[in-house]
């Protein structure tokens, strides 16, 4: 389906086809005509999908008829990490740079002069993490009374981080009749008891099963000693002249380290994760988009806010312990129907993580060995049923069981 069949105004049609936008995608094709009619939404859809334009071009041209000589904010999207903010708020200011529509956001780990100076100006649209738009509620630097949608983008995530009660708090601040959209990866007995909360008969869209994969990606899993994990992870980047590589670690410290060593190895590599300071952070996403350093090691408040035009490899350096982040760290390559390679580096020690993965995807991955890198299995002890990793596998896997799961409830209609 074109975009041209949607009969968006001229100003978004423009705007996105100088972007290069040609046919929409499914959660878009089904969940823009919802939100045009101003529906009630309930949308869930994996990362890559193009969701963010799913209720961005919509939400925009509904605005149109809505902008007077004030600008209050009419758009709230409320996201889970700073990342996810930049990239929300780059869409709209992209999709709307026609339509004399303004989006701003706010969130913490910076000043928060120079956003407070920014919705003194106007803004249309807000883009915020729920803890820094409390302070500026509190603190009367924003209004929320003028609002006509709001959206939980990744809303699982913002959950997954504490949220809810931030969430609740939000909501006392908006007016009585609002349209609202919640957008998710994926759907539990969480999503299901907040939708319930925020809702007003929604339409219920589902693209694709949940944990899928984007069919472009080429899923590769390597076993290997840990001790050679940061050797190989070089070699195949410098061997194979990858000029583009995310890698993904399980903790702050794995980050910097690895980041670290492989700069010893020759390939400049940069470190991103939340114990950096925001300027950081966003210097060094900005260079690693440039080109300026080849490798950006990352934890998983990246795996879901990063959108990186063109991103072929993805390393799981550590397999993570919640098996559908596992998903969204893949999903950063492979977007909007181009393809992608994801690469994991499996030590033998870790077959329990990569079994929750394969409980999460439906099905099994392939184990290989690189030639060269071959494992040492006569190192590898066999774990006590008693032992604290089993045990940690088991109470895993029965949180993942237990996440897929799905509330019957027949006030949805479904599209």
């Amino acid at each position: 389906m074109k975009f041209s069949n949607f009969a968006l105004d001229e100003q978004i049609n423009i705007a996105i086809e100088e972007m290069g936008y040609k046919s929409a995608t499914a959660i878009q094709q089904k969940a823009i005509p919802l939100i045009l009619a101003k529906h009630d939404l309930m949308a869930r859809a994996q990362t890559g999908t193009g969701k963010t334009a799913a209720f961005a071009l919509p939400l925009l041209n509904n605005l149109l008829n809505h902008c007077g000589e004030k600008k209050d904010v009419n758009v709230l999207v409320l996201v889970p990490t700073r990342e996810l903010a930049q990239q929300v708020n780059a869409s709209f200011n992209n999709y709307g740079k026609y339509c004399q529509i303004n989006s701003v956001m706010a969130y913490g780990g910076v000043s928060v002069k120079a956003q407070v100076e920014q919705l003194a100006k106007g803004a249309d649209v807000l883009v915020a993490t729920p803890g820094r738009l409390i302070d500026l509620l509190v603190h009367d630097h924003v209004s929320l009374k003028s609002i006509k949608a709001l959206v939980l983008d990744e809303a699982d995530r913002l959950l997954d981080l504490g949220f809810k009660q931030e969430i609740e708090k939000i909501f006392e601040y908006l007016p009585t009749h609002h349209q609202t959209l919640l957008f998710s990866a994926t759907f539990d007995e969480a999503i299901f008891d907040l939708s319930k909360k925020i809702l007003h008969e929604p339409e219920l869209v589902s693209i694709d099963d949940k944990n899928t994969v984007a069919t472009g990606v080429e899923q590769i899993v390597y076993t290997v000693d840990e001790e050679k994990k940061r050797e190989l992870t070089s070699y195949l980047i410098g061997s194979k002249n990858w000029q583009q590589v995310l890698i993904f670690t399980r903790t702050k410290k794995a980050a910097d380290e690895l980041a670290k060593e492989m700069c010893k190895d020759g390939i400049k590599t940069l470190a991103l994760h939340g114990d950096k300071s925001q300027g950081t952070r966003e210097k060094a996403l900005a260079e690693f988009k440039q080109g300026k350093c080849r490798a950006l090691v990352a934890t998983d408040v990246a795996a879901r806010g990063l959108d990186i035009r063109n991103l072929q490899y993805v390393i799981n350096f550590e397999l993570p312990y919640i098996a559908e982040d596992y998903v969204h760290r893949i999903g950063r390559t492979a977007r909007a129907g181009k393809s992608g390679q994801a690469i994991s580096l499996l030590s033998p020690d870790e077959e329990w993580l990569l079994s929750a993965v394969e409980e999460t995807l439906d099905y099994r991955l392939l184990q290989q060995w690189y030639p060269g890198y071959e494992p040492d299995l006569s190192k590898v002890l066999p774990v006590k049923k008693s032992g604290g990793k089993q045990q940690a596998r088991k109470r895993l896997l029965s949180k993942n069981d237990g996440k897929k799961k799905r509330k019957n409830n027949s006030s949805y209609k479904r599209r």
